[in-house]
C-alpha cells in the first residue's frame, strides 16, 4: 500500500469508489476541508457522482479508468463493501488507499468474518460455515432455530433465510442457490448496538458514541444516541469494536454491529468497513462526523473529536414514503419541519423505491427523550409508525 508520507493540503484529489449516498455525504465532508473529489461509478447521475468535481463512469474493474482516478488522486476510499477488492488492490499500486483490500475482503464475506471475529476472542452467535451437502448434515441440533445466510453480497436482510429445524434447512440452502453461506444459531436479544470506530494510519483511534439500532423487514429504521444502555456495557461494547479494528490492522472508518442479549453480554453480528447507516446522525449531532473523519483519515489530517453535542434519533426515509396506497406522492416535508429541531437529508436519488434508501432525518433533543418525542412526532407525519 501507498503511505501518505505528510498531510495532504487542501486542493490535493481525493477519490472514491462508489456512487451511492455515502459517497456524496464523505464528498461534501471532504470538500468542506478544501479537498476535490473524484468519484467512480457506472452511474452517470447517481448521489455521489452528481456532487464530486469529476466524475468516471466506468465499472469498479475497468483498469483504465482505475489507473486515471490512481493517478489524479492521492489517495482513494470506499463507500460500500462490494467493491471488488481486486480493484483496491490496482489503486494501492498509484494511491493511498483505504480501508485496504485485504480488509474488505474479510467483511466481503461472512464465513470468513465470523472466522476472523472469532479468532479475536470476540464472542460472536454459534454458527457453522455451509459449503456442501456434507456440512447440511453436520449441522447439529443446538444451532436451531438459526438464520441461514448467504455468505457473499448479502445485505438489508437480503440473502437470508430463516430455518426453524435441520430438516428444513436443505430447502433453505436450496432457496439460497445453494451457494456458500453461515448458519448462525438465533439469539435471544435484548438490543441492537453499533460502534462505528475511525482509525487513522499511524494506529490512534477513536469511536463515535455507541448507537442503538432498530431494524424492519432486515433494514435499519431507527438509530437512537447515545444508546439507553449503562456506561459499563457501552464502554465493554467500544472495546470490542476497537479490538476489531486493531485486530485487522484498519485504517478508516468501520462499523461494528453487535447484539446485547437478553443476560446482559455482548456478541458481535458483522462489520462494514466504511461509514455506516447508523452514523448518520453523526452529521448534525457530533462534534466531527463519521463522514468528515474518513475524509480527515484519508487526508492524513488528525482525527477529529466525535463527542455528541445533543442527543438525536435518526429515521431512515425508505421509497415507501412516497407511494399512499400505491399511488405516487411527495412526502410532507412541511409538516415535518415544523419540528425546530429535524434535519432533514435527501440523497438526490431520482426514483423512488419501495425499500430503497432515500434519505434520512435526524431529530435532536435536549435529551433522548426528547428526541424520541420529536421522533414519534414526525413518524406520525410520515405514517411510519412510532420509534423507540
Amino acid at each position: 500500500m501507498t503511505e501518505l508520507r505528510s498531510p495532504l493540503p487542501p486542493g490535493s484529489w481525493l477519490g472514491v469508489l462508489g456512487g451511492g449516498q455515502l459517497g456524496r455525504m464523505f464528498t461534501h465532508a471532504a470538500q468542506a476541508l478544501g479537498y476535490r473529489v473524484c468519484s467512480l461509478d457506472l452511474d452517470e447521475d447517481g448521489p455521489a457522482g452528481s456532487v464530486a468535481d469529476r466524475h468516471l463512469r466506468a465499472d469498479y474493474l475497468d483498469p483504465a479508468a482505475l489507473d486515471e482516478l490512481g493517478s489524479l488522486c492521492a489517495a482513494v476510499t470506499t463507500e460500500f463493501e462490494n467493491v471488488p477488492a481486486a480493484a483496491l488492490q490496482r489503486l494501492a499500486a498509484r494511491c493511498f488507499v483505504s480501508p485496504a483490500a485485504r480488509c474488505v475482503a474479510v467483511a466481503q464475506d461472512r464465513i470468513d468474518e465470523k472466522s476472523f471475529i472469532a479468532g479475536q476472542g470476540i464472542p460472536v452467535a454459534p454458527h457453522k460455515a455451509i459449503r456442501t451437502e456434507a456440512d447440511l448434515a453436520a449441522a447439529g441440533a443446538n444451532l436451531f432455530p438459526a438464520i441461514l445466510k448467504a455468505a457473499r453480497m448479502g445485505y438489508d436482510g437480503k440473502g437470508q433465510v430463516a430455518v426453524a429445524s435441520a430438516a428444513a434447512l436443505p430447502a433453505a440452502w436450496t432457496d439460497l442457490k445453494r451457494v456458500p453461506c453461515v448458519l448462525e444459531k438465533r439469539l435471544p436479544l435484548a438490543k441492537e448496538l453499533s460502534v462505528i470506530v475511525c482509525r487513522a494510519a499511524d494506529g490512534a483511534a477513536i469511536t463515535l458514541p455507541v448507537a442503538e439500532n432498530e431494524h424492519r423487514g432486515g433494514i435499519l429504521a431507527v438509530s437512537i444516541v447515545p444508546a439507553r444502555i449503562d456506561a459499563a456495557l457501552a464502554e465493554q461494547a467500544r472495546t470490542l469494536a476497537l479490538r476489531v479494528a486493531q485486530g485487522l490492522d484498519y485504517v478508516g472508518v468501520l462499523c461494528v454491529e453487535m447484539f446485547v442479549l437478553a443476560d446482559g453480554s455482548l456478541a458481535v453480528n458483522e462489520i462494514a468497513p466504511r461509514p455506516h447507516n447508523s452514523g448518520h446522525w453523526s452529521i448534525d449531532a457530533a462534534a466531527s462526523s463519521q463522514f468528515e473523519q474518513q475524509a480527515r483519515i484519508l487526508a492524513g489530517l488528525p482525527l477529529g473529536d466525535t463527542r455528541v453535542l445533543l442527543p438525536a434519533v435518526m429515521l431512515n426515509l425508505l421509497g415507501d414514503l412516497w407511494f399512499d396506497r400505491g399511488v405516487p406522492r411527495e412526502p410532507p416535508w412541511a409538516e415535518v419541519l415544523r419540528e425546530r429541531l429535524a434535519k432533514l437529508h435527501l440523497y438526490g436519488k431520482r426514483e423512488a423505491r419501495p425499500g430503497r434508501k432515500m434519505g434520512h432525518l435526524t431529530l435532536l433533543g435536549n435529551t433522548v427523550e426528547d428526541a424520541l418525542a420529536a421522533a414519534n412526532r414526525c413518524a406520525a407525519r410520515l405514517g411510519i409508525g412510532p420509534v423507540g
